[in-house]
């Protein structure tokens, strides 16, 4: 499988690299937080180390370290406004619930 972008995830993650001035891609990764176990992390990469898998999703390169993969295989990552909110929403055929606010997930 892989974990991909939306079209407009891409754009975004894309003007906010040119804005930065330097990066390769996104980095996306899970740590143990919240009531259900596990958080996403999100984070700007400028570099790709030996146990990372790489995809290109829209133009952006999305990495994922060994240890995050299991849990996250398959997401799409997609950038969506609804009303005055904004922000990254993961779709992870992986979950199997999440915490009531929103924060963190279980496999």
């Amino acid at each position: 499988m892989a974990v991909t972008l939306t079209e407009a995830a891409a754009r975004h993650v894309a003007a906010f690299l040119t804005k930065r001035g330097k990066g390769i891609g996104l980095r996306l990764g899970v740590k143990t937080s919240g009531c259900s176990g596990m958080a996403y992390k999100l984070e700007f990469a400028d570099a790709v180390n030996d146990d990372d898998q790489v995809w290109e999703s829209h133009g952006v390169k999305v990495i994922v370290d060994a240890k995050s993969l299991p849990y996250i295989d398959g997401t799409e990552l997609d950038y969506v406004r609804e009303g005055l909110q904004e922000g990254f929403k993961y779709h992870n055929p992986q979950e199997k619930e999440t915490c009531g606010c929103g924060k963190s997930f279980h496999v």
